[in-house]
């Protein structure tokens, strides 16, 4: 296989494995529950407590792990097949913008999707591990303090994009920033909400 063609296969798996949507599936298994006719109508983890807590508190939390797991998965494994043969830094960045999009713009739930916050923590976990690592730190402490999950998702990418340039100041931060931005658009709901104080508390 030649690398154009090798490429094309890492974008276009990136893309489709991206656009799995794990959080709808499981729910819909495991709890009968279909979570885009649900709560915040997302297919993501925090959703899928939220929705299924309802009505098994339990099974809700083994889900929303699973969900969270699986996005993060999912945004992590083409990149690191990519990386085994030796694909390069250019490539391995449009690997992890497609992962991304594909979440957020699934083909599997008409081009809808995911926030992207899980997607986006598996690609930079892989991409740039030590301010994933501060994002994360960041985001748990805002997450135990504020039970908002949104609000906690969003400082969490803003302390990742200061530290992707303090720690990593040699990357190419345009498909970080691409990235951020898709997380921040698919958001714009949640900030509204915010603003009018009506966002809900993750308890």
């Amino acid at each position: 296989m030649d690398f154009i063609n090798q490429n094309l296969l890492f974008y276009f798996l990136a893309y489709i494995i991206g656009g799995i949507p794990f959080g709808y599936i499981l729910a819909k298994q495991f709890a009968g529950v279909d979570i885009k006719s649900a709560g915040s109508r997302n297919i993501g983890a925090t959703n899928v407590l939220r929705v299924v807590k309802e009505t098994n508190p339990s099974l809700a939390k083994k889900l929303g792990a699973a969900t969270l797991a699986l996005d993060a998965l999912k945004g992590a494994i083409i990149l690191l097949i990519a990386m085994l043969y030796g694909a390069d830094e250019d490539i391995l960045w449009t690997i992890a913008l497609l992962s991304v999009i594909g979440h957020c713009f699934s083909p599997f739930l008409g081009f809808e999707g995911g926030k992207g916050v899980a997607t986006a923590l598996g690609v930079f976990a892989v991409m740039i591990p030590l301010p994933t690592i501060v994002a994360f730190v960041v985001w748990f402490i805002s997450a135990k303090f504020l039970k908002i999950s949104s609000l906690s998702s969003l400082i969490a990418l803003i302390a990742l994009l200061i530290a992707s340039y303090i720690i990593t100041p040699q990357i190419p931060h345009a498909p970080v920033w691409i990235i951020a931005w898709i997380v921040l658009y698919k958001h714009i709901p949640n900030i509204m909400r915010l603003l009018k104080k009506e966002e809900g508390k993750v308890v």
